[in-house]
């Protein structure tokens, strides 16, 4: 008997397994690599030293058993040392010359040894999958099954034999593959986990330079357009001058205020500091507190909510005089997290929420992370305020999108795990059909086997199946019923899977009892076996095939799950990152507009009320301020990466009403925009702005033109006006007028030139033949 038809092909895949000897999470790759080659190095070494078993006592000479010994050496080697390496480039030239090697140590020796090589070709069957693109990979893993049943077919001529043994060799083939896939995919999850969370702190910047562009980059842009416009009318209307400068000083307050609430968002909140702040602030008030936190491991985004909320509960709890007893319960429940705050003391005619505060946005709040809360009062002046949060589960789903780089492993895995199993099934109908042909006790191995198969995919192949559990237990039970119960009327035609019930009991059960288990129910099937009158030969091999499936289906269903824990560990990290990353932005944000808004503000205020005492003293003043503001935006724009869509008709009556209010006479000349893209939208209405606040920069302009035009494929923005007070405008693409001398680098025009060019247009700068200064930009659109 060949070592195909002796190996019980009743491996199987599934998702039910975690990692042994550890909870640590940056464990789990070193141990998973350690437990997967190991594994490997069982199931397939086994294999060949099974099939050289039966070949060396049938080697007529010598030579024959050295060719042999050579043989199955060659191909554990490649297999070993290359083809189940994680680290081995599949698509690289040794791979392919490996793979060609294989062929020949698999094929060539066949004419020699006849049915006892015909199993060898697996090896090839694994390596191809592995090796070959995916359009030549499967016809020629058919190629190999196909010339597997030939040789059945030459050599041993028994239909039945024939059938079973090409079944079980296809079996091995997918083992092989499956096992150095997934050892492979868990030193690439591994490695892409840094990467991922590169991406996810990439993508959370974008966030906040969105936000802060949003926030700041508007409101500074006002500042400094007022504050051009104040220099403007310094001299010749101090009122109005004095006017504008108040709205610019509460306009720089109220940015400062933003700044300040948009760094207190961003940090993450302690749970666990808040309710020791909660705790000693009530002991204080002479209040009887219990707090119960048993919260977990939450997202960044829910412990920061619970956070705000359980500060702001406590002190809604304070407001009342008449409060004695207050009780905090955090709990995490199954796939959700609730916070609790009950307290007495409420009379009824003032329970509820103070107007005002940030209780009364909870909903709204806890909407968005997909959660309820509620506030109730009840009787005996009691108030209970619930926050409901859902917690997503341990073992999450795949990620979708491109943060998902084992997709295409993890749908052909999906595929083979049926696949697989159905394998498992035929082979021990095929193996029931040839010791017997009754049909009730084939009916029954057929049904037995059909059943274990549906609990292994309704039960223990679900990624989410708990596996310290009662019901896990009472699970592995029913398969160990199913497995053996059918002895009993079979007796000596008894076919069953035990590989499969050893294999799931090393996952299901702690690892002392687990393998006690697999070492006594292999010591049950070779005790049976031997009840059933098998040669000493054939006991230690099917007792070593029984070993070689339990450890094969244990190393795929475990390996599986642990692809599943990674894609968690994966999510954690960057969430981890993301956490971090926030916390920074909320310190350099504050740290770096602070102090400027700050200065921004006072001296706003100093200069209003210097302008009617010293109008010297106020001028130098603000151009102190222009200067911080402008080095403000500058910083605004070095951090976001993108401006938000503005309206450019909205900017147009402003900059209009502006230079109006600055006494200059302005002609505008618009188009209706509603056609042009955003984008284009966006950079014309900042380059307006730009524009306008570079003509109030100018101490003698009188007039300024706008003219808005459609252009060969695309759009122009024209500025022009009369108040050119000396050289040292830009010119940031060729123009026709003389050369100017080009402002430092950060000048507002200067940016813009950035921002032009990135929609593939052009922007110039410079003084005109006619004395006058022209800013002009033409986008593609």
């Amino acid at each position: 008997m060949s070592p195909g038809a002796s190996l019980d092909p009743t491996a199987a895949l599934s998702v039910t397994a975690e990692p042994r000897g550890t909870t640590k999470v940056d464990r789990r790759p070193r141990l998973a690599a350690f437990l997967s080659g190991g594994i490997i190095v069982v199931v397939v070494a086994g294999f060949g030293v099974v099939g050289l078993a039966n070949l060396l006592p049938a080697s007529v000479d010598f030579f024959h058993a050295a060719y042999g010994i050579v043989g199955v050496t060659g191909l554990l080697a490649i297999q070993l040392l290359w083809f189940s390496r994680p680290s081995s480039r599949m698509d690289s030239t040794t791979s392919k010359v490996l793979l060609g090697a294989l062929v020949l140590l698999a094929y060539v020796p066949l004419p020699t040894f006849g049915l006892l090589w015909a199993d060898m070709p697996d090896f090839v069957g694994g390596a191809v999958l592995l090796v070959l693109p995916s359009r030549y990979a499967w016809p020629a893993f058919a190629a190999v099954c196909v010339s597997i049943a030939w040789t059945y077919t030459i050599y041993d001529g028994n239909p039945m034999s024939t059938l079973y043994n090409t079944f079980a060799s296809i079996f091995y083939c997918l083992v092989f593959y499956q096992l150095a896939r997934l050892a492979r995919m868990v030193d690439e999850l591994h490695r892409a986990r840094t990467e991922l969370a590169r991406r996810a702190v990439a993508e959370q910047r974008l966030v906040f330079a969105r936000d802060l562009h949003d926030l700041l980059g508007l409101s500074l842009s006002a500042i400094a357009l007022k504050g051009e416009l104040v220099h403007h009318l310094l001299r010749k209307s101090p009122d109005l001058a004095k006017a504008e400068l108040d709205e610019m000083t509460a306009t720089a307050q109220r940015t400062l205020s933003d700044v300040r609430a948009v760094s207190r968002e961003y940090r993450e909140l302690s749970l666990e500091k808040e309710s020791r702040t909660a705790e000693s602030l009530l002991a204080a008030s002479e209040i009887a507190v219990q707090v119960h936190l048993d919260s977990g491991d939450l997202p960044v985004q829910a412990r920061t909510l619970l956070a705000k909320v359980l500060r702001e509960g406590v002190t809604n709890v304070l407001r009342y005089s008449d409060v004695e007893h207050c009780e905090i319960d955090i709990v995490q429940h199954d796939d959700k997290v609730t916070l609790q705050i009950a307290n007495d003391g409420v009379a009824a005619g003032e329970a509820g929420l103070e107007p005002g505060s940030r209780l009364t946005k909870l909903p709204d709040e806890v909407a968005a992370l997909g959660g309820t809360a509620t506030a109730e009062a009840g009787p005996g002046g009691r108030f209970v305020l619930r926050v409901e949060l859902p917690v997503p589960t341990r073992l999450e789903g795949p990620v979708t999108g491109r943060d998902e780089p084992d997709r295409p492993q993890s749908t052909l895995i999906r595929w083979l795990l049926p696949a697989t199993m159905s394998l498992m099934g035929v082979g021990a109908t095929l193996h029931a059909l040839r010791l017997t042909t009754e049909a009730w006790r084939v009916a029954l191995v057929i049904g037995s086997v059909v059943a274990l198969l549906a609990l292994q995919f309704s039960y223990f192949n679900r990624p989410a199946t708990p596996l310290r559990s009662a019901q896990t237990y009472g699970m592995l039970l029913v398969q160990a019923c199913l497995t053996y119960l059918p002895l009993l009327p079979l007796k000596q035609d008894w076919v069953s899977v035990p590989g499969l019930l050893i294999g799931t009991a090393l996952l299901v059960l702690p690892p002392v009892a687990g393998w006690s288990f697999f070492a006594l129910n292999t010591a049950v099937y070779a005790w049976i076996e031997n009840r059933a009158g098998a040669t000493d030969a054939n006991l230690v091999f099917f007792t070593a095939a029984t070993v070689m499936t339990g450890l094969a289906v244990f190393g795929l269903l475990w390996l599986v799950r642990l692809v599943t824990e990674l894609d968690h560990t994966r999510r954690r990290l960057a969430g981890m990152a993301i956490a971090e990353e926030r916390l920074r932005f909320a310190r350099d944000l504050h740290d770096l507009l602070g102090m400027s808004l700050s200065a921004i503000a006072l001296k706003s205020e100093l200069t209003s009320r210097i302008l009617a005492i010293d109008r010297d003293r106020a001028a130098t003043e603000l151009t102190e301020i222009l200067g911080l503001t402008r080095q403000a935006l500058s910083d605004v724009r070095s951090v976001a990466s993108g401006y938000r869509e503005l309206s450019l008709e909205n900017e147009s009556r402003t900059v209009q009403s502006v230079l109006a209010a600055a006494d200059v006479r302005v002609r505008m000349e618009t188009l209706l925009s509603e056609d042009l893209p955003s984008s284009v939208r966006t950079v014309l209405a900042v380059v307006l702005r730009e524009g306008v606040t570079n003509v109030l920069r100018h101490s003698q302009v009188e007039s300024c033109d706008i003219a808005m035009r459609r252009v060969d494929g695309g759009v122009s923005l024209e500025i022009v006006n009369d108040g050119v007070d000396g050289p040292g405008h830009v010119t940031t693409a060729p123009g026709d007028g003389p050369a100017p001398r080009r402002r430092p680098p950060g000048s507002g025009i200067g940016n813009l030139s950035h921002r032009v060019t990135d929609l593939g247009g052009e922007l110039t700068a410079g003084v005109g033949p006619d004395g006058r200064f022209r800013l002009r930009a033409v986008i593609p659109a």
